[in-house]
């Protein structure tokens, strides 16, 4: 007896949809999210890509008088000038040692200060110690230069107060070289410790619960808790941030510079920053200054690549 065959239809083979029409779908579904990009982008647009057109000036032999066309083309000419200057050398040295300074110092600052405020349970002692340590940040370097020079002062300054009141001399802190590059790790770390833990308790906030419970009840402290549970969720965190402080290893930190240094310490406070500042306005040599705004542009680059490379290969973790 012969088997009866039923007929089986198949299914036709559903069309791939093409990239192109599936992000144009994609857009158009979620336009609302898209449109919020907007503000954003035209941002990036008008105050970071437009103003890199005047790296050509860099090239050039620019007069203010003839304009960026008109000015007669040197290629490389100030880019070597800048390797042979001692003055240059000086300054790529000072700012190495202030932003490796501050590294050291203040990348652990803000986590381990996340950390201990996390194992905070007075929710109201907690809420005072944060606004605290938060509000620095809002003032500006004009303000807390002044407090710290003020501070720091010779006449009337509380720190040399004190020193001379156990019998010491009064110290000129901001005119001693020795002395300035902590001060700056010291008032940078005054204002933006605190800001930088609101990453970190945001971050510590998204470890699972029950990862605690978990270590509870195999005995662990608070301290394992810390070591164990609460330090490997920040890893991820931790990654990001010193990857985006490896692409500011060359900024230092102009702006608290130009607030505090004077001429006496140049030797040790002239940064990559403060020296195009001071060459650019003060000599009106646009085209040395616009070179040396170009290679630490580009070496902050190479510094982000080189910080991602490392994170990769050691942590297994990057941003790309």
């Amino acid at each position: 007896m012969e088997r009866m065959q039923i007929p089986v239809e198949v299914a036709p083979k559903s069309r791939p949809v093409k990239k192109r029409n599936r992000a144009f779908v994609d857009i158009i579904k979620d336009w609302d999210l898209y449109l919020l990009l907007v503000p954003g982008l035209l941002f990036l647009a008008i105050f970071k890509y437009t103003p890199m057109s005047g790296l050509i000036i860099s090239f050039k032999d620019f007069n203010i008088f003839s304009g960026i066309s008109e000015s007669p083309w040197v290629g490389l000419k100030h880019f070597k000038r800048l390797f042979v200057n001692d003055q240059f050398l000086s300054v790529l040295s000072n700012t190495l040692i202030i932003s490796v300074m501050k590294l050291i110092f203040l990348f652990p600052a803000p986590i381990i200060l996340a950390i201990l405020l996390n194992e905070v349970r007075k929710m109201a002692f907690k809420r005072v110690v944060q606004s605290v340590i938060y509000l620095p940040h809002f003032i500006s370097w004009v303000i807390v230069g002044g407090l710290f020079i003020n501070m720091f002062s010779v006449n009337g300054g509380i720190i040399n107060a004190v020193i001379v009141k156990l019998g010491g001399d009064p110290i000129p802190f901001f005119m001693h070289a020795g002395y300035f590059r902590p001060l700056l790790v010291l008032s940078e770390g005054w204002r933006e410790v605190g800001w930088g833990t609101i990453i970190y308790l945001a971050a510590i906030a998204g470890v699972d619960p029950q990862l605690y419970e978990a270590a509870k009840m195999d005995g662990a402290n608070k301290l394992k808790q810390m070591l164990h549970v609460t330090l490997p969720g920040l890893i991820p965190t931790i990654t990001l941030m010193f990857i985006l402080k490896m692409g500011q290893l060359l900024e230092a930190g102009t702006e608290q510079i130009l607030v505090m240094y004077n001429p006496v310490v140049y030797s040790v406070a002239d940064t990559i920053g403060t020296y195009v500042y001071r060459v650019g306005i003060g000599t009106s040599d646009y085209s040395f200054s616009t070179a040396v705004g170009f290679f630490e542009s580009v070496t902050a680059f190479l510094l982000v690549i080189l910080g991602n490379f490392l994170c990769k290969k050691y942590l297994g973790r990057s941003i790309w």
